[in-house]
């Protein structure tokens, strides 16, 4: 029988204890009847809501911070994850650069 991963950490590793469901690598516990509505948003330039593993393209000339590098306007990302209660919501995998942090506000969903 397979489980939903868990919500928390997306492992895999998922057992049950009554009507629990139990991840033991972040040891975080949920009922798997009750149906969680995601509270966190995240809206691009256009406010189209983003979601993990969406293409987006970027909205405007980027510095990077402590580089003297530039992320170009039209530049393609994959969003790999969001993040909560940070000034840069996602982590995205950009072409040319790698793997780094973006405001949500300076990109497009492609």
């Amino acid at each position: 029988m397979s489980y939903p991963p868990c919500p928390n950490c997306h492992s895999e590793y998922v057992y049950p204890d009554q009507n629990q469901l139990i991840c033991p690598e972040c040891s975080h516990e949920w009922n798997p009847d009750e149906v969680a509505e995601p509270t966190f948003t995240v809206k691009d330039a256009n406010g189209t809501q983003l979601a993990e593993g969406d293409k987006v393209t970027v909205a405007k000339d980027l510095k990077v911070k402590g580089s003297s590098q530039v992320i170009k306007i039209g530049t393609k990302a994959v969003v790999r994850r969001i993040v909560e209660g940070k000034d840069h919501e996602l982590d995205c995998k950009v072409d040319g650069i790698g793997e780094m942090m973006v405001t949500a506000k300076f990109v497009k969903k492609a």
